[in-house]
C-alpha cells in the first residue's frame, strides 16, 4: 500500500511530495495513522542549511494522530487512542532521558538522528513509525488536527516560561518578540501562567493585531529598534524587563532584547534567526541570566496537553492539505501564515 509523504531531499532543494511504501512497525514500535503535521519554521532552516543528517526522510517533527498498529512487545496502548508525539528523540536510558527531557539528552552526538522529521521520517505522511511508545503523550479529548503544535509550538515557549517563573511576578515585566507559531502561544502561555505586565512585539502589524486578538494589551512594532527600545523602557521603566523572550533570533531582536532586560532579568534566545550575543561588562546588565533553550520534556508536553485539555490555551491554525506543502513552505518564508500551518493527510 502507498502512502503520500513530504520529502526532505537535499540542502538547497524544495522538499517533494512523493509516494512511499506504508511503514510496518517492528518490535517495540508504534505506527501512527497521522492527524495533523505542523509546519515549522525550523524546517526551512532544515531545508536552506541543512542539520548535518543526509537526506532522503520524511519532514514534520510536530505530529498528533491515532495509533493505527502496535509493534510486538509493546503494551499498554491500543489501537485508535489519540496522541501526541514527542519530538526530540534521545537514547532514552541517560541521565536526563530518565527526566524526560530527552531534548537534552547526553547521547544526543552519538545518535543518527534528531527525532522523527529532524533525520528520521516525521509526520508530514499518512503515517509514521514512532520508535518507542515513551515518545507518545495522550490527547484526551483534544481535536488531534488542531492540536499538533502543542508538541513543539507550545511546548517549547512553555519549557522557556516555566524556566523563568520565579521572575514572573506581578510587578514584573515580560518582553516577547516575535508573534508567530511559538510567539502566539508563549503570550498565552504568560497570560494563563502568570500576572507579570507583557508586551509583544514583532515588525508585522498583522501579527501585533493577532496578538491583541489574544488579550495582549500592549504591543509595538519593533522594526525601527530604537523606537522600539524606547517605547518598551517607558513601559518597564527603570528596572527594565525582568524576561525577555525571543522568537526570532536575528541579530535585531538579540540587540533589541540585550537593551531592554534590566538587572536581575533572564534573556532567552528560543529563534534560530542566526543573531548573536556580544558579553561585556555591565552589557548585559549585571545579574542577568542567559537561556538558550532547546524544546521542552515529555513531562511538560502532558503540563502543556493539560493546559489545552482546561482551554486556558489554544492553536490559531491554519490547515492545508499534505499534497499543498511547497506552497505552504512558500508562505512560510514570506511570513503569511498566521499562528501555525497544519498540514493534513
Amino acid at each position: 500500500m502507498k502512502m503520500k509523504a513530504v520529502r526532505f531531499v537535499a540542502v538547497g532543494k524544495p522538499p517533494e511530495v512523493v509516494d512511499l511504501a506504508k511503514p510496518d512497525p517492528g518490535p517495540g514500535q508504534v505506527r501512527i495513522k497521522v492527524a495533523g503535521a505542523g509546519v515549522c519554521h525550523s524546517d526551512l532552516h532544515v531545508l536552506d542549511d541543512g542539520i548535518g543528517i543526509e537526506g532522503p526522510f520524511t519532514l514534520g517533527h510536530e505530529n498528533t494522530g491515532w495509533i493505527d498498529a502496535l509493534g510486538d512487545g509493546v503494551a499498554g496502548w491500543r489501537e485508535g487512542d489519540p496522541v501526541a508525539v514527542y519530538g526530540p528523540w534521545g537514547c532514552g536510558r541517560c541521565h536526563t532521558c530518565q527526566t524526560s527531557a530527552e531534548n537534552y539528552c547526553e547521547n544526543h552526538a552519538s545518535i543518527p538522528t534528531f527525532g522523527g522529521g529532524l533525520g528520521s521520517d516525521g509526520g508530514m505522511a499518512e503515517y509514521m513509525i514512532v520508535p518507542s511508545p515513551r515518545l507518545l503523550v495522550p490527547l484526551g479529548t483534544l481535536d488531534p488536527l488542531k492540536a499538533a503544535p502543542l508538541s513543539d509550538a507550545a511546548l517549547t515557549p512553555y519549557h522557556a516560561i516555566k524556566a523563568a517563573l520565579p521572575l514572573l511576578t506581578p510587578d514584573a515585566s515580560v518582553v516577547v518578540i516575535g508573534i508567530g507559531g511559538l510567539g502566539h502561544m508563549a503570550v498565552q502561555l504568560l497570560k494563563a501562567l502568570t500576572s507579570a505586565r507583557l508586551i509583544a512585539g514583532d515588525i508585522d502589524e498583522g501579527k501585533l493585531a493577532h496578538a491583541r486578538e489574544l488579550g495582549v494589551e500592549h504591543t509595538i512594532n519593533t522594526r525601527d529598534s530604537d523606537a522600539a527600545a524606547e517605547a518598551i523602557a517607558q513601559f518597564t521603566g527603570a528596572r527594565g524587563a525582568t524576561v525577555a523572550l525571543d522568537f526570532v533570533g536575528a541579530q535585531a531582536t538579540v540587540d533589541l532584547c540585550k537593551r531592554v532586560v534590566g538587572r536581575a532579568s533572564r534573556l532567552t534566545v528560543v529563534g534560530l534567526g542566526g543573531g548573536t550575543l556580544a558579553y561585556s561588562a555591565n552589557s548585559p546588565p549585571y545579574g542577568c541570566e542567559v537561556s538558550i533553550p532547546y524544546w521542552g520534556s515529555r513531562t511538560e508536553l502532558m503540563e502543556v496537553i493539560a493546559l489545552a485539555q482546561d482551554g486556558r490555551i489554544h492553536a490559531d491554525v491554519e490547515v492545508f492539505p499534505l499534497e499543498q506543502a511547497v506552497d505552504v513552505y512558500d508562505r512560510l518564508r514570506q511570513g503569511k501564515i498566521r499562528g501555525r500551518a497544519v498540514l493534513k493527510p
